[in-house]
């Protein structure tokens, strides 16, 4: 509770410090008029340092259309701009031609302006610079006006010292403040909060200053995630909310895109709201604006928040519309809805509501870009997925393990595939291809040729011939697209290696003693290029204990100079890293690939460890199949685990796997709603449980207690950390349809 006197002292907090606020203002107001009357000039403005002193922002610009609006409204102190070359050398800069052409060729500079800064520096201390633009048919700056404008610089200095002298901060606001150089008075009204006050026209220009930087952010908004940023940036922040929630509208409910600043809350009463609620939320998403101040019922309850009351907006963000449609009642274009809140008492002054509701026509058209083209992303990535093996087959003597990473700069599929081709007990035929491009003709080559080699591997095919019957095959489809292959047959009794390329990066080895390697073997042609003689394979024999690598071009990236050394360097170092497990090693391998924003191309990696020759060495093996919605699947996969490790003659490590088991079980039954499988292998000193959905998303242990706004998932995941007290940890890493969770429990000393 606030009392009388602490109020009072909180306002004249807010009184000193708007009247400190206002001094900055004018001293700014002050150098860029002073400069455009004394500078032949476009346009003028004043960056300013931020606090953490990491980049420069436009605090004010003064200047008529376009020109004002051509000035960045940020920029790193590294940067070429001639604003942050005059502060990082402390004298005046010139924005130098990007593209000068020829002497005897004309031509129109890319930038129509020319930029003159001087530094503002007093007292040993940077504040930022003072850049002024000229037309360029107003010819170049002359020493007269380096002269003018570093005076005009100094001065601002000095007063800006002084300033802070007196406590001021001396930083940017979140957007500039913009005069316009000239105006009619009777068509511009003061805004409260905005531009210079008592100057026509400057609340109504600093007003749309946002809004076009907010137009300018959302043309490069590729996520949802961008698109909450650039709302904090351009909305949240120049207003003052201490809140954003960003939801869309589908299956007629509102479900949250993303939230920022105090907003758990509102996220709480906005999430899967139906679009029938008696909700704020709800009722903008019919097609009106809402704008609730503090007190009204509607508001915020103070449950929410300790600071209530609170004012709130609710925007229906509308694609494909004007903004004049925002008004109206029963829009059928909603695409979502944007809420704020802000602390206390607000008005919401006529400019303001009106650029508003220009900003959520332009997140409306952002929100259904960005939307279909997840869709589309997801649904070429579906695809995709659907064309590689829904599991890898096992021999007891061989360990697998996969990955494929789609590329994120397009969301057409790609041609890259794996596969896992069991023959008898003792030979396994390991693929890996790419096919040309991104498109849907790329993954329908795909599927025609991994069937293709997996049939004519069946057959008993050798490798070599298995590519060169894929190669006629694909010439008799009349298919464009090239495409490159390794297909790889390891006969598990004696370590033997056939291995024939198509065009394709070599397979390579980790050793048992560390070294790494590559199966040599002839590069050949890739498929869909006339061959000049038959295609031929070579032999290699392994050791026990090695482990293959099969992967596309895709994971090395495309800048390698040499994908095979970078291939085997990546390896090498996957080793150190992470050892020889399969699973460690293959992400590992697939972290150090290009960051997603960054991945050009689709990229798959196939690894598999040859265990042992012949012998009592050999891992046992057993697997289940529990069917989808299997109401007794679990108490089978109890059974199994027992019957399996009795007859192994491992009984006391039954009681704990079978808990195990049945834990993980249940969460991928509930959660994945798809068949689940089950494999026990058994090797000399532990047991490895692995159990495999068509999921993607990893399992989400919840402890007993925590703050639901970390985890949605609060009500599951109770079993997780019963696995992890009774095995040590727990993995969970993708399939080609899912994923596969397991964990390794060692085998009691006898």
């Amino acid at each position: 509770m606030v009392t009388s006197s602490g109020a009072e002292e909180h306002r004249r907090r807010d009184r000193s410090a708007h009247s400190q606020g206002a001094d900055l203002t004018e001293a700014l107001h002050t150098a860029v008029r002073k400069t455009m009357q004394q500078v032949d000039a476009a346009a003028a403005a004043v960056y300013l340092l931020t606090e953490d002193g990491t980049e420069l922002r436009a605090a004010m610009i003064v200047g008529g259309a376009p020109s004002l609006f051509t000035l960045p409204a940020r920029m790193p102190l590294k940067s070429a701009c001639a604003t942050a070359r005059a502060l990082a050398s402390g004298t005046t800069a010139l924005l130098a031609d990007p593209d000068p052409a020829p002497t005897q060729q004309q031509y129109a500079r890319p930038y129509p302006y020319a930029t003159l800064a001087a530094p503002v520096l007093a007292a040993g201390r940077r504040f930022g610079a003072l850049t002024v633009l000229r037309p360029e048919t107003c010819g170049d700056y002359r020493g007269a006006d380096h002269t003018v404008v570093q005076d005009i610089a100094a001065e601002l200095a000095e007063v800006l010292a002084a300033l802070a002298e007196r406590g001021v901060t001396i930083a940017p606001g979140p957007t500039p403040a913009l005069v316009p150089a000239r105006f009619d008075a009777d068509t511009n009204a003061d805004t409260p909060g905005w531009g210079v006050s008592g100057v026509p026209g400057s609340s109504g220009v600093s007003l749309m200053y946002p809004l076009r930087r907010l137009s300018d952010l959302l043309n490069q908004a590729t996520t949802p995630g961008d698109i909450v940023t650039t709302a904090q940036e351009c909305i949240m922040s120049p207003l003052h909310a201490d809140a954003l929630v960003l939801a869309s509208a589908g299956e007629n409910r509102l479900w949250i895109l993303g939230h920022s600043g105090r907003s758990s809350g509102m996220v709480r009463n906005v999430h899967g709201t139906p679009l029938t609620a008696p909700t704020p939320a709800a009722q903008a998403a019919q097609g009106r604006p809402l704008f609730i101040s503090a007190g009204h019922p509607s508001a915020a309850h103070s449950d929410w928040y300790e600071d209530s009351p609170r004012t709130e907006a609710f925007l229906p963000l509308i694609a494909s519309s004007q903004t004049t449609d925002l008004a109206l009642m029963g829009h059928k274009n909603v695409v979502g809805v944007c809420c704020l809140s802000f602390p206390g008492p607000r008005d919401f002054p006529p400019g303001e509501r009106a650029t508003l509701s220009m900003m959520a026509a332009l997140l409306g058209a952002a929100v259904q870009r960005v939307g279909l083209s997840e869709k589309q992303h997801q649904t070429a990535e579906c695809l995709q997925r659907r064309l590689l093996p829904s599991t890898l087959p096992e021999l007891p003597r061989l360990t697998t393990a996969a990955r494929y990473r789609p590329a994120t700069v397009t969301a057409k599929v790609g041609g890259d595939w794996y596969d896992v081709i069991r023959l008898t007990d003792e030979r396994m035929v390991l693929v890996v291809g790419d096919v040309e491009g991104h498109a849907v003709e790329s993954a329908a080559v795909m599927g025609q040729v991994r069937t293709a080699v997996a049939a004519y591997a069946i057959e008993g095919h050798r490798p070599a011939t298995v590519i060169d019957r894929t190669a006629r095959l694909l010439t008799a489809l009349r298919t464009e697209l090239l495409v490159t292959c390794c297909v790889l047959a390891l006969d598990t009794a004696d370590g033997t290696t056939e291995v024939a390329l198509a065009g394709h990066p070599e397979p390579l080895v980790l050793r048992p003693d560390a070294s790494t390697g590559t199966l040599g073997a002839p590069a050949n042609v890739p498929l869909g290029v006339p061959a000049p003689d038959a295609y031929r394979g070579r032999e290699h024999i392994l050791q026990p204990g090695t482990v293959l690598m099969l992967y596309s071009n895709g994971l090395i990236g495309g800048s390698a100079t040499d994908p095979g050394s970078s291939a085997q360097a990546l390896l090498d170092s996957g080793n150190r890293a992470a050892g020889t497990d399969l699973e460690h090693l293959a992400d590992h391998l697939v972290a150090e690939v290009s960051s997603p924003q960054q991945r050009r191309d689709d990229a798959v990696l196939l690894l598999a460890r040859y265990e042992d020759a012949a012998g009592a060495g050999a891992p046992r093996t057993a697997s289940l199949c529990i069917q989808r919605r299997d109401v007794q699947g679990v108490k089978a996969v109890r059974n199994f685990v027992s019957d399996r490790l009795c007859a192994w003659g491992l009984t006391e490590m039954s009681d704990s796997l079978q808990l195990i088991a049945s834990e993980i079980v249940t969460n991928a039954l509930i959660h994945a709603g798809s068949d689940v499988d089950v494999r026990l292998r058994a090797f000399a000193d532990h047991v490895r449980l692995e159990v495999r959905d068509s999921d993607s998303n990893p399992p989400v242990p919840s402890p007993l207690a925590l703050d639901e706004e970390e985890n949605a998932e609060a009500e599951h995941g109770r079993g997780l950390p019963i696995v992890e007290a009774l095995a040590g940890g727990w993995h969970s890493f993708p399939n080609g349809r899912g994923k596969t969770v397991s964990l390794d429990m060692p085998i009691p000393a006898v």
